[in-house]
């Protein structure tokens, strides 16, 4: 029998601020594993019994790539409990290209860009630039500083990891100059009124309502998109998924692949390139 109690949930919690998880991912494995403590509240009986778990979430509608994610916290979580129990991943076939309701071109972009800048908001039209340009993770936009603005690059903690990335230098006299007009010596680029960085919430709140500005589908906009929409640029631009790999901090290559599909309609035109319909 493996006990669930909320005293490992909260522990578990500990650990992964330890380990310098974003906020973001801190919530998001805690659902998680408290779905699983939902799921089996007087704990798992036995490993057939864990097993269960991942047709019990089908079963709830979730798809396929949903429960895999899910999974991958709850096993994250059985490895800090000490258990040698794990859950298979439901398997599911990486999709070849974005759905078109999903993919941020780099004209909505520019139109991000645009919208931001005719509100007279300078200092959104200036984080979507740094967030793209950068390929940054929301939780990394705070390692964007007036030191890292000097030096020409940022030390980016993440996940118990450290990566350097190179700050373009039109990026730089842009961010330089805002410093510069606003009294900001150090610390920082993006903080709020109060001093503090600009969380994963302040710079949602912000994007959607600079989507409706800009007329550009609300689902299409959130601050992980820009991410996506630098790594197909920059893969596109140079073909080297080692090196976007390194620049992205991912571990495995694997997950730079799902960054770098194309469009549905480009490869619709790529297919038509074939010459296979007589």
């Amino acid at each position: 029998m493996l006990e669930l109690t909320t005293a490992s949930l909260d522990a578990f919690i500990k650990h992964l601020r330890e380990q310098e998880y974003s906020p973001a991912t801190i919530a998001k494995y805690a659902h998680d594993v408290q779905t699983l403590i939902q799921y089996a509240p007087e704990g798992i009986r036995d490993k057939e019994h864990l097993n269960s778990f991942r047709a019990w979430l089908e079963d709830k509608g979730y798809s396929g790539a949903s429960v895999n994610s899910m999974l991958g916290a709850v096993n994250c979580y059985l490895a800090f409990l000490g258990s040698d129990w794990r859950l298979k991943y439901v398997r599911v076939q990486r999709r070849a290209f974005l759905p078109a309701d999903r993919e941020l071109n780099r004209k909505e972009y520019e139109s991000l860009v645009s919208a931001a800048l005719e509100q007279g908001d300078r200092r959104l039209a200036l984080i979507v630039q740094t967030l793209c340009a950068l390929g940054l993770r929301i939780s990394e936009l705070k390692a964007v500083t007036v030191e890292s603005l000097a030096a020409g690059e940022a030390s980016i903690h993440n996940k118990g990891k450290l990566r350097t990335i190179l700050i373009p230098d039109a990026l730089c006299r842009k961010l330089r100059a805002w410093c510069h007009e606003r009294g900001i010596r150090a610390g920082c680029v993006f903080v709020t009124r109060t001093g503090r960085a600009l969380d994963r919430s302040n710079v949602w709140k912000m994007l959607k309502r600079l989507a409706e500005a800009a007329r550009v589908l609300k689902k299409k906009v959130f601050p992980h998109n820009l991410r996506h929409l630098f790594a197909r640029t920059h893969y596109e631009r140079f073909k080297d998924i080692v090196r976007l790999a390194d620049i992205l901090g991912h571990s495995s290559i694997d997950t730079t692949r799902i960054y770098t599909a194309r469009s549905g309609k480009e490869e619709r035109r790529q297919l038509g390139q074939l010459r296979l319909i007589l």
